[in-house]
């Protein structure tokens, strides 16, 4: 269908002014959420928790929190040994640190004196864990929770130079 000036008509525009404009694209109806579709029948995809709420955790949360699981469960018995260990959760590896292995899980980074920060210590050494190379070896949660506890075993057996078998008597080992 043609209008009678010759140009197509416009069916729909959206107009942004100003930093509190909303995103472009379908609105909600006043008091609704948004309109979440579920195709094939085979339910709603995603969490359902919405972000904004406390119980809302995101994937990187998640994974920290599995880290911080595994930590724990080593503190117990190896509490004055992993005092100064600092532990952290990177995405991927550097681009340097990729070795002819194959992409590694975890790095090992030796602490060098810092005397303006007196939170890092000489010597303090620090385990950084990869979440994306980890999420990419595990195949489910329960799958990716015991390889990280046996990444973070692995690491602390090689800062304290003993065994994995020593720091965790049940540690099963990687694959």
């Amino acid at each position: 269908m043609r209008p009678r000036n010759g140009r197509h008509p416009i069916l729909w525009v959206t107009v942004q002014t100003g930093e509190s404009a909303s995103p472009p694209g379908p609105r909600a109806a006043p008091g609704r959420g948004p309109r979440r579709r579920d195709r094939h029948g085979r339910g709603l995809r995603g969490r359902l928790v919405p972000p904004g709420v406390p119980l809302y955790r995101s994937r990187a949360q998640q994974f920290d929190d599995l880290v911080l699981e595994a930590v724990a469960r080593l503190e117990l018995r190896w509490e004055s040994e992993l005092s100064g260990v600092e532990f952290a959760v990177q995405e991927v590896p550097d681009s340097g640190g990729v070795g002819d292995d194959g992409v590694p899980l975890a790095q090992i980074i030796r602490g060098a004196a810092d005397a303006s920060d007196p939170a890092h210590p000489a010597g303090a050494p620090r385990i950084v864990l990869f979440r994306r190379p980890l999420l990419a070896r595990a195949e489910d949660e329960d799958e990716l929770s015991d390889l990280v506890f046996d990444v973070v075993v692995e690491e602390v057996a090689e800062i304290l130079g003993v065994d994995p078998e020593t720091v965790d008597p049940g540690y099963g080992g990687l694959d």
